[in-house]
């Protein structure tokens, strides 16, 4: 079982950033750290060792799924949960094969992202 305390946000667009805050409840106390590519989101990753991290597939610089890859090869037990507007089979078989904890549609909905925060923390 895993307390969320720390959550990094990864995501090219600013307003997708905060879409995604926006799903996650106020309550809990938080604390948020964002990244605007994959090559950001693998040094923040790294610098704050967050609980959870939310990440999109389609970013300049680096791409999600090469993020995953380097944050999963620094901390095998990171919990990770992609979140894409490409939802075809092989995207899904690929992202699993890399270990992530969930997968779910952009843009996202509350619902679905309080189901995913609670999967990860066994609830």
């Amino acid at each position: 079982m895993i307390t969320i305390k720390k959550i990094l946000i990864v995501d090219d667009s600013t307003s997708a950033r905060f879409f995604i805050k926006g799903c996650i409840p106020k309550d809990k106390g938080y604390e948020f750290f964002e990244a605007s590519d994959g090559a950001k989101a693998v040094e923040a990753y790294k610098n704050y060792r967050p609980d959870v991290t939310f990440m999109d597939l389609t970013m300049p610089v680096m791409n999600g799924f090469e993020a995953i890859e380097l944050i999963k090869a620094f901390d095998p037990k990171a919990a990770i949960i992609v979140l894409t507007a490409d939802i075809q089979a092989k995207t899904a078989e690929k992202v699993t094969a890399l270990g992530i904890s969930s997968i779910l549609k952009k843009p996202p909905v509350k619902a679905t992202v309080e189901e995913a925060l609670i999967k990860i923390q066994g609830i």
